[in-house]
């Protein structure tokens, strides 16, 4: 972290936050540590309904979405596309023009985070949301905010309980933008470890929503024992 980094962090979030995102900064320097907060929200708070008439915003087919993995500064690739389509997720995303502005993706199954071999699962009556984005010429915009609050209002519509989500521990903007439009702390997830070894361990109250990290591995081998529904 830069000196202007770390005594603007210092400014936005206080000295124990910045002070503790260094130490977990430097522990990832000798090991993979992560802490991650999981949030919900089950209520549409209508202040994040609407934005500039300028954006569209829709859940996004995949056609639409192919034209975009030809840019690089959009994050997609046709290879996630394959992967998160066939898995039946959802993207909400927000179009000026041709220029896709932000997006979302918003998952009803077990999802890979990061790029460790991970599997995120969850309750089924909840969608887990994963994957924001937000072009740096559209962001100050609540683009990520309006399109959470809109797809929560369509999925809740279909049956969904609401929203789960996790961010980490020291990603104190995001957190502070998803606490703004409603999201609750349900605790946190830990994850430690090297040369492919983890320890996992879910909080009480996240265990109450099903969420919990498994290895890839792991999580096909009781996938494969699990009786025919």
């Amino acid at each position: 972290m830069e000196f202007s980094d770390a005594v603007r962090s210092v400014r936005q979030y206080g000295a124990l936050n910045t002070l503790t995102d260094f130490g977990l900064r430097a522990a990832n320097r000798v090991v993979f540590f992560k802490i991650l907060k999981c949030i919900k929200i089950d209520k549409v708070n209508a202040e994040f309904l609407k934005c500039d008439d300028r954006f569209r915003g829709a859940f996004l087919d995949r056609a639409t979405l192919m034209e975009f993995t030809k840019t690089p500064e959009y994050e997609l690739s046709k290879e996630f596309l394959d992967k998160a389509f066939a898995k039946g997720d959802e993207c909400y995303g927000f179009l000026d023009g041709n220029r896709l502005a932000a997006y979302g993706w918003y998952s009803n199954k077990p999802t890979e985070i990061g790029e460790r071999g991970l599997i995120l699962s969850f309750d089924p009556r909840y969608i887990y949301m994963y994957k924001g984005f937000t072009h740096t010429d559209y962001r100050g915009k609540r683009l990520h905010a309006v399109g959470m609050t809109r797809a929560l209002e369509e999925l809740m519509a279909r049956g969904y309980r609401g929203l789960v989500s996790n961010v980490e521990w020291s990603n104190f903007a995001s957190l502070r933008s998803c606490y703004r439009m409603g999201y609750e702390d349900i605790g946190n997830i830990y994850a430690l470890g090297a040369n492919g070894h983890y320890i996992l361990r879910s909080g009480p109250t996240c265990q109450k929503y099903g969420l919990r990290l498994e290895r890839e591995k792991q999580y096909a081998r009781e996938h494969r024992r699990a009786p025919a529904v």
